[in-house]
């Protein structure tokens, strides 16, 4: 069965999105633990993270570090938290949590529940950074599907 992820990459279920490419998506986490909690993942189902093949495991951490930069271009913090768990949806991913404290990216801690509207605008600014940037000059080298 297909995981819920691979439900939002195929439109099966709507998410915010960020930005993606051909291979992989960004969109916000509904139930963040900041704002501005963007999961990474690739567009392929692949289960765990260390069994994706070297050049999309390569593409996925690049596409991450442009998106992280992203982040902190629109969501005031001192760092992008990076987290890999993996147990929660049967798909790799990449957590990238806006930070300000180390306690800012604990997966025990109560979830935020913005609304739609706050999931749209937070996901709007995020796309608008990604964009200036890669219009500024920043990529690792990803082609991307705007």
């Amino acid at each position: 069965m297909a995981s819920i992820f691979s439900k939002i990459v195929s439109g099966e279920i709507p998410s915010h999105k960020v930005a993606e490419t051909e291979n992989c998506l960004a969109f916000l986490d509904v139930f963040p633990l900041t704002r501005g909690h963007v999961l990474v993942i690739p567009k392929k189902e692949i289960n765990y993270l260390f069994d994706i093949e070297d050049e999309l495991f390569t593409e996925l951490h690049l596409f991450a570090k442009e998106i992280a930069r992203s982040i902190k271009a629109a969501v005031p913090c001192m760092r992008i938290g990076v987290a890999v768990i993996g147990l929660e949806v049967p798909h790799a991913h990449i957590h990238l949590v806006p930070i300000n404290s180390v306690g800012d990216i604990n997966f025990a801690k109560e979830k935020l529940k913005p609304s739609k509207e706050e999931l749209e605008a937070t996901a709007r600014e995020i796309r608008e950074a990604f964009l200036s940037l890669r219009g500024s000059g920043f990529s690792p080298g990803i082609i991307g599907q705007e």
